[in-house]
């Protein structure tokens, strides 16, 4: 009669090489899977870095003040990269985006819950 699956070992000696192949499976296979997920993540970030998120096209870095920004010249998208918001909204910066990000700043600290 035909039997399904693995022969299970009938020695200790046995039990004992199954296990050691079973850790070295597995050891490869982790091995391949953070490889796969680096040259994956590579490869998204060659395809993404420094691309719009509107419409696609490359960004290029400006100075605004003591910051660089991403500016997309074909949208006019302007984007901050972490962090570079606060510096913005600082309370010595003057202006009307400086108010605005002031007033928006504790819906964003702390939202309204539903």
């Amino acid at each position: 009669m035909f039997e399904h699956g693995t022969k299970k070992p009938s020695h200790p000696e046995d039990e004992y090489f199954t296990r050691e192949d079973a850790e070295k499976k597995r050891r490869l296979a982790l091995q391949v899977k953070r490889e796969t997920a680096e040259a994956e993540r590579e490869r998204l970030r060659a395809l993404h870095h420094m691309r719009c998120p509107k419409c696609g096209m490359l960004m290029h870095e400006v100075r605004l003040r003591e910051i660089d920004v991403d500016v997309c010249f074909a949208c006019g998208g302007v984007f901050l990269d972490r962090g570079e918001i606060d510096v913005i909204a600082a309370p010595q910066q003057k202006g009307i985006m400086a108010a605005i990000l002031n007033w928006l700043r504790p819906e964003v600290e702390a939202p309204v819950k539903k």
